[in-house]
């Protein structure tokens, strides 16, 4: 679905400041129970281990990223940025919070997602064919091609994904307390 490039750079400023706007309604409104933190948990741990393994093989504007995940999907640390945010929607208990945070993805992220991808056509001349071969967001069932690529641990640190992880376990240990005394 594309969407106007104003519309999209517009998301991309707003994406972040947007995200705590959604992340404190999100905690207001959450009914966790112990039972909905541990499967939501579980949940979002598998989407912060694919961003985790995508940030790992990421050399931003660099290297056209091909190996790990990249070799399934075009955008895994999207795809597991919305598994992290199913992951939520079940901690939280509410039908409708999963509801907001599939509308956050669509309307910030989706534009954000075509922008990025317009950016990588211009900067590799070979993304135009692994866009043609590796799908944006429904994984292949086997890479595209042989890895060629190991996980990086600089890489995982110079993209900052711990910080992904430290917001994980802060909003996870909000909804814990919220259990335990609200």
């Amino acid at each position: 679905m594309p969407f106007p490039k104003r519309y999209a750079e517009l998301a991309a400023r707003l994406r972040v400041p947007a995200g705590f706007v959604v992340s404190a309604l999100f905690l207001i409104f959450a009914k966790p129970t112990w039972e909905s933190l541990a499967i939501g948990g579980a949940v979002g741990l598998a989407g912060l281990a694919l961003r985790a393994w995508a940030a790992g093989h990421l050399a931003k504007n660099q290297q056209l990223a091909t190996s790990g995940p990249f070799a399934y999907l075009r955008n895994p640390l999207y795809v597991g940025t919305l598994i992290v945010g199913m992951g939520f929607a079940v901690a939280g208990a509410k039908v409708a919070i999963g509801v907001m945070l599939l509308a956050f993805f669509v309307l910030f992220y989706l534009p954000v997602v075509g922008e990025e991808e317009g950016h990588l056509r211009r900067l590799f001349p070979a993304y135009a064919e692994y866009e043609r071969r590796v799908p944006k967001f429904f994984p292949r069932l086997t890479p595209v091609s042989p890895s060629s690529g190991k996980f990086n641990p600089t890489l995982y640190k110079k993209n900052e994904e711990y910080q992904a992880l430290a917001a994980f376990v802060l909003v996870m240990g909000l909804l814990a307390v919220k259990v335990r005394f609200f």
